[in-house]
């Protein structure tokens, strides 16, 4: 196996777990609370968003546009 689809896939992993804890963050009673007074996600709930959306666009992109290096 290609190192840069090991890459990819440990990106599209990271990601996906990434996305997860956001998830998992942004139905917390706190999250919530702050939501709705603010209007918007707590910063570590944001921030799992935008890297778990990079990571998984990145696992994603290098898996399909990648070039395979065979040594």
């Amino acid at each position: 196996m290609a190192s840069n689809r090991i890459l990819a896939l440990v990106l599209l992993v990271v990601g996906l777990i990434l996305l997860f804890f956001a998830y998992q963050s942004s139905q917390s009673l706190g999250d919530q609370v702050s939501e709705a007074v603010t209007g918007r996600f707590t910063d570590s709930t944001t921030w799992h968003l935008i890297l778990g959306a990079a990571s998984t666009t990145a696992g994603v992109g290098l898996l399909l546009f990648g070039k395979s290096v065979n040594n």
